[in-house]
């Protein structure tokens, strides 16, 4: 049932009081919520815990619904990625239960004497409003699932270092069985063991189009926040699973796997053959891999271009030198902060400084096509950055697409 025009009034009275101390809500919540349900801490990310990312981003998503609470379809992009996230961990309907018990909590133990009970009321409705909403797509993406909509053995059947610090991971089902089709640009979850006696799990993209046999993600070893000054440099808050499978996790160990999920992809279902213009930074290269792939395998008449920054060396760069050889559609962009001296202008790289999209060739852009589709994965302020340039240039936002495994949302500047 809908909110009255008088609880949706008090729901967005409160927006002042969330921005002023939306985080400290959120904070309450998981700690309160943790400590009653530890088991909880298997589905949450250990390392975004400390660094304070998770309550940032629902803090995002609890002002984005205040505010939207009489337009909530405006919010069904988020909320798309909220669901394919939440079923690619697990998520079921009774969590909802806990979420709301301890958020309505933290709502009243901070906001005090202005959480009257009509107050509290409004948004515990509200709170259900949206709820129902998320269980009901989630219930649909679990039954495309089909009998995969839990974790299913896989074994690392092989393990190829990329680049320095990067490695790409060959999984192979334990049960034998053949692999669900996904669309290219999509992810698994991967659940390991953490070091803290809970369960932990992360979203990474496939970086190969469907293979009936294998599924293939790349991993990028995360060394955390850096801090240096004149006597010494450390790190915060490393990653915890990419690590760990980097260094104690070879070819024969076992790990569960979620079903192929997130809305960030190729839609291989539309025939359209308008160009395509792939942005990537470091292993945001990942899901432009499986995109390329797939579309030169099934589309080889239609423009690709793809453009990458890297510090060093470029994932995969003979199999990009490979497609831009053997695909006269194809065109490369790569920009380099650090050669080394093998590298080659117009070879293996073009430009020798970080990446600025007005350095490169308009036709490789393609922005003269009113249809041309951008997909964008690397570092936030990259993405943030290079959507930025192409609305500049007029690209309409629904034709820039970004992969964010974030709830929260880039603050963009155009917007």
């Amino acid at each position: 049932m809908a909110l009255t025009y008088q609880q949706s009034k008090l729901v967005k009275d409160t927006i002042p009081a969330l921005r002023e101390h939306g985080e400290k809500i959120t904070t309450i919540f998981y700690k309160n919520m943790l400590r009653d349900h530890p088991e909880l801490n298997n589905y949450f990310n250990s390392v975004n815990q400390k660094n304070g990312r998770q309550p940032r981003a629902l803090t995002s998503v609890i002002l984005s619904f205040a505010s939207n609470i009489n337009h909530i379809s405006e919010l069904i992009p988020k909320f798309e990625r909220m669901c394919n996230k939440h079923c690619s961990l697990g998520i079921q309907p009774e969590h909802y239960e806990i979420v709301g018990k301890y958020l309505i909590m933290a709502f009243t133990e901070v906001l005090g004497p202005a959480m009257t009970p009509q107050v509290h009321s409004a948004w515990e409705k509200a709170y259900w409003l949206l709820a129902k909403m998320l269980i009901g797509r989630e219930a649909q993406l679990y039954r495309d699932f089909e009998s995969w909509s839990s974790w299913r053995k896989f074994k690392i059947d092989r393990v190829v270092p990329e680049t320095e610090d990067i490695y790409s991971f060959y999984l192979v089902p334990q049960d034998g069985k053949k692999l669900p089709k996904f669309f290219p640009g999509q992810y698994i979850s991967l659940r390991v063991n953490g070091p803290e006696g809970y369960l932990q799990s992360r979203q990474y993209s496939l970086s190969e189009a469907w293979k009936p046999d294998y599924y293939r993600i790349t991993v990028k070893r995360d060394e955390g926040a850096r801090y240096s000054n004149s006597v010494s440099q450390s790190y915060f808050h490393p990653g915890v699973v990419s690590n760990l499978l980097i260094d104690s996790m070879p070819a024969g160990t076992l790990v569960d796997v979620s079903h192929p999920a997130g809305e960030f992809f190729l839609d291989t279902n539309n025939s359209s053959n308008v160009p395509i213009v792939l942005i990537s930074a470091g292993v945001g290269v990942a899901p432009m891999v499986a995109i390329a792939n797939e579309v030169v395998a099934t589309q080889p008449n239609r423009p690709i271009s793809w453009i990458h920054g890297s510090r060093k060396s470029v994932p995969f760069e003979e199999h990009i030198t490979h497609l831009r050889r053997t695909n006269p559609n194809f065109h490369t962009n790569i920009f380099k902060t650090h050669l080394a001296g093998s590298d080659v202008v117009g070879v293996n790289y073009n430009y020798d400084f970080r990446m600025d999209l007005a350095k490169v060739n308009p036709d490789d852009l393609h922005l003269n096509h009113g249809g041309t589709e951008y997909f964008i994965c690397g570092p936030e302020q990259f993405m943030l950055e290079m959507s930025d340039y192409l609305k500049s240039q007029g690209v309409l936002t629904q034709r820039v697409h970004f992969e964010l495994f974030s709830t929260g949302d880039l603050a963009f500047k155009h917007q």
